[in-house]
């Protein structure tokens, strides 16, 4: 579990170390309750004490949440994180709602693989099977919705999956032992003083985390009228079934978290949107994994030394953030940016009460498919590229699926090469074993000379930092930039 044994458990458990914060679970046997193990609580005897991987796998041993703690809360567990790459894919699709709808034989017919052999995978790696996942996960936000803002239980209950309030309300009396309205009542006038028509929550994550390197990151590749990154954290537009959404992300200070704050959304979008915005700004990262995969790489490790929180910074949409890599193409940051904000202006839908300068809608992939694309800076290939991706998305080409099917699908279309469907899985995916092999940066930064390696030089010295290759390009990018400021 987590690469620790029985007594290292224990001693993370009494220390209350937030690094370890929803790497593992605690039941204690003699209240029938789990927690996480910055718990306040008393600490129980030992032999009471039994461990899991996950919030999922306590909830099907028969535990019930803490309510002091808030196990729903907790950094996503990242114990399939590096590990199985059809669990990481099916977490995904669960993530996005997908057994609301539908069930395990679809899951599994989705992923190509038969639903017992998805069973035997859950429980070898998250320790439940992918139904009891999906219930936790409903449940869970369910309840950080009833603890943090103000919405009504009936879109509660939309947002987190349940089809009837009458599930909904019998769910919760079986998992906390009193009504939603109950668990409820103790926390409402305090929230609803404080987040308005806004939906607000708490983005947990495991530190170290450098905000400013996202920040920094994103702002400098943030498109007027569409994005705005400046002191005050992140916001965008965002399209949301024939409307749209304003989301916003800040750090919090002297809290292990970001705020994330909604404005315009359906209650059945927000887990989407809250996934989305944990996947952007790469919070289910574990810094500690990320270490000691490298501190024994002469290359990775004074860089991981130096910057120990750094982050996959994302891109909110796979379909924008392909766009963006096929204009970003052989020109600066600078200048993709200026071209991809022509391009925004021109086909993006306009937004009514647009705040703070956010005035559009990235264009759709039928809108790019065809549009008229001269005057914008692009050559007449590219220009042709970018309608062929826009064509084949909006014709049924999927982003959303397995890395390695997005990479190749994107570099059989004209004019996108393997670098760009890398870096849209890197960036877009939030894959951790992503390596853009052919780029020259990288291919620079890990030389020892001054020539730098091939791409299969590259591919080769690259074994050693798997699975986490796409931590690896970020620290040396960072690196080479930091050189060539200095």
């Amino acid at each position: 579990m987590a690469g620790l044994d029985r007594r290292a458990l224990d001693r993370a458990r009494r220390s209350r170390d937030p690094r370890f914060d929803g790497k593992f679970f605690i039941g204690v046997t003699s209240t029938g309750i789990y927690c996480r193990p910055i718990c306040p609580v008393r600490s129980p005897k030992s032999e009471n004490v039994r461990y899991f991987r996950t919030a999922a796998e306590a909830a099907e041993a028969g535990f019930r949440p803490c309510l002091r703690c808030r196990p729903e809360a907790a950094p996503g567990t990242p114990a399939w994180l590096g590990t199985s790459a059809v669990v990481r894919r099916a977490v995904r699709l669960i993530d996005s709602g997908f057994l609301d709808e539908a069930g395990i034989e679809a899951l599994a017919a989705r992923l190509g693989i038969g639903a017992r052999h998805l069973r035997r995978l859950f429980l070898a790696h998250v320790g439940a099977s992918p139904i009891a996942m999906a219930q936790t996960r409903r449940l869970h936000f369910a309840k950080r919705l009833l603890d943090d803002t103000t919405l009504p239980i009936t879109g509660i209950a939309l947002a987190a999956g349940f089809r009837s309030v009458r599930r909904f309300n019998d769910a919760f009396r079986t998992t906390y032992g009193r009504s939603p309205r109950a668990l409820r009542s103790g926390r409402r006038a305090q929230v609803a003083a404080s987040t308005g028509d806004d939906v607000v929550l708490r983005l947990a994550f495991r530190p170290p985390y450098d905000w400013l390197q996202v920040r920094n990151f994103l702002a400098t590749r943030a498109i007027p009228g569409l994005e705005r990154v400046d002191e005050s954290g992140y916001a965008r537009t965002v399209a949301c079934d024939g409307g749209y959404a304003v989301v916003q992300v800040r750090s919090l200070n002297g809290q292990n978290a970001l705020e994330l704050r909604v404005r315009g959304a359906a209650p059945g979008l927000l887990f989407q949107l809250l996934a989305t915005a944990r996947r952007t700004f790469d919070l289910a990262a574990d810094p500690a994994d990320i270490f000691v995969a490298f501190k024994r790489d002469p290359l990775l490790a004074p860089l991981v030394r130096r910057r120990p929180g750094l982050r996959i910074p994302g891109v909110w949409d796979p379909f924008e953030c392909a766009v963006r890599a096929v204009i970003g193409q052989q020109v600066s940051v600078a200048a993709g940016r200026t071209i991809v904000a022509r391009l925004v202006a021109r086909l993006g839908q306009p937004v009514t009460g647009g705040v703070d300068g956010l005035t559009h809608l990235f264009p759709s992939p039928a809108d790019i498919a065809s549009a008229d694309l001269d005057g914008l800076g692009l050559p007449r290939a590219r220009a042709g590229a970018l309608r062929a991706l826009g064509a084949a998305v909006a014709g049924g080409l999927d982003l959303t699926g397995p890395a390695e099917e997005v990479i190749e699908s994107l570099a059989a279309l004209p004019g996108i090469g393997a670098w760009t469907a890398q870096y849209v899985a890197l960036r877009a995916l939030g894959e951790p074993d992503v390596l853009p092999a052919a780029d020259l940066v990288l291919r620079r930064a890990a030389s020892t000379n001054h020539e730098p390696l091939t791409a299969r030089e590259l591919e080769a010295r690259a074994e050693a930092w798997r699975p986490w290759r796409s931590y690896a390009t970020l620290h040396l990018w960072r690196a080479a930039a930091d050189r060539g400021a200095s």
